[in-house]
């Protein structure tokens, strides 16, 4: 049996290694040629010292207080020359990925499907030309749009292991745009570089807010989709927040979460005061003191930059503090 282990870099780069049952992480990174930083492999200089963020481990008694503390053990540091996974884990480095001679991985892959959501987004979904690359719920990739040597980032809005879904916003005489509505087609390759990011689902232990921005939904449903296959008992709370009425997309795909999360609501908001929505304005005019359950919420928030700091300020002015706050922020290329 082999656990899949996903390392991330303070550079935003995340790598996934496999590693047996009683392998220790360090050996298996350099087996898998990624050189995690260390000085001894004997538990005794600390400079492999990386924070566990998820999954279970034990720690072989082969290491000295001063290189890995109690106190140190018990907020989830570990020494990675001295950690055995008992499944799969994720592990945060304090060293850029060029530091541990690695990278992004980058990958091709083939447009399978294209959607179009008049001129408010696109859906597409990509399958890589081989195995289905690891990612972890919320994180993006890089794409190349293909006739062009640039890239834009997009976001998973679909789970680890099935084919790649993105949600898209048509950006009028964009790049990537231009080529969705005019060239893109089953069949065709595109170079991918990934994943990326340290926006991702952390272990859920307390009540979920999730604040979307336009198709700043994307990641979230990635996170929905991997929720409900844990068949996850927290309560989760959405607020989706867009310009104009025909920006809310794939609302279809939110009720049928509500279905299969019962403790999962979520609520449409539309910033054109001529719209007929219901409830119009911005998320701060409709962001409650309950949503945040006393601080015991966490928070994750995806959206364009005045939506992130409008957020922050209104929970800074109101008094409300989340016991973690997590964020994305985006800006649509041209």
């Amino acid at each position: 049996m082999s656990y899949s282990i996903a390392l991330n870099f303070e550079d935003g780069v995340t790598r996934f290694i496999d590693c047996g049952e009683d392998e220790k992480v360090l050996d298996a990174a350099y087996r898998q040629r990624i050189n995690l930083p260390m000085d001894c492999s004997d538990g005794v200089c600390g400079t492999c010292k990386c924070q566990a963020e998820s999954g279970d481990y034990k720690l072989i008694d082969e290491y000295i207080d001063e290189a890995l503390t109690e106190d140190e053990a018990e907020q989830g540091l570990v020494l990675t020359c001295q950690m055995v996974p008992k499944s799969d884990c994720v592990i945060s480095v304090p060293v850029a990925s060029t530091m541990c001679k690695t990278g992004t991985n980058a990958f091709k892959a083939t447009v399978k499907e294209l959607r179009r959501y008049d001129d408010a987004a696109f859906e597409l979904f990509i399958d890589a030309n081989g195995s289905t690359p690891s990612f972890l719920p919320g994180q993006y990739v890089n794409i190349v749009v293909p006739g062009s040597e640039d890239h834009r980032s997009y976001s998973f809005s679909s789970a680890p292991g099935e084919s790649m879904g993105f949600l898209i916003k048509h950006v009028p005489n964009g790049l990537m745009s231009n080529w969705l509505a005019n060239g893109a087609e089953p069949g065709i390759e595109v170079d991918v570089t990934g994943p990326l990011g340290t926006f991702y689902l952390r272990p859920v232990t307390r009540s979920l807010l999730f604040l979307a921005g336009g198709t700043g939904l994307a990641p979230f449903l990635s996170m929905l989709e991997v929720l409900a296959k844990q068949g996850s008992t927290q309560s989760i709370t959405m607020l989706y927040a867009v310009t104009r009425d025909q920006d809310l997309v794939l609302v279809d795909a939110l009720e049928a979460y509500a279905e299969r999360l019962p403790n999962f609501s979520f609520m449409t908001i539309v910033a054109d005061q001529d719209s007929e929505h219901p409830r119009k304005g911005y998320v701060t005019h409709h962001l409650e003191p309950s949503m945040l359950n006393d601080g015991e919420v966490d928070v994750y928030l995806c959206g364009p930059p005045p939506m992130v700091d409008a957020v922050n300020d209104y929970m800074k002015d109101n008094n409300m503090t989340p016991a973690n706050f997590y964020y994305e922020r985006f800006i649509h290329s041209v």
